[in-house]
């Protein structure tokens, strides 16, 4: 069985690294503590939830969230 709680709080640390606005997989890794893997990863299942979006620039993506993902951030 996989661990929930684990996969949420990584998800968590991600969002909390992107409320300043658009930033990329190294930077979040970076910030969050996570690896570049796990957080390809969950970014990958927030993008299908349209939490976040993802704009690519060369080889390089820039994540943000979405309006949605921002609502559901910040209304709770």
């Amino acid at each position: 069985m996989r661990n929930v709680s684990r996969g949420l709080e990584s998800r968590t640390k991600i969002l909390d690294m992107m409320e300043k606005g658009k930033t990329n997989v190294q930077d979040i890794s970076d910030k969050a503590g996570l690896g570049t893997a796990c957080v390809s990863y969950h970014l990958k299942l927030l993008l299908k939830k349209r939490v976040v979006v993802v704009s690519k620039s060369g080889r390089a993506g820039r994540w943000t969230l979405t309006n949605y993902g921002q609502e559901k951030l910040f209304s709770g």
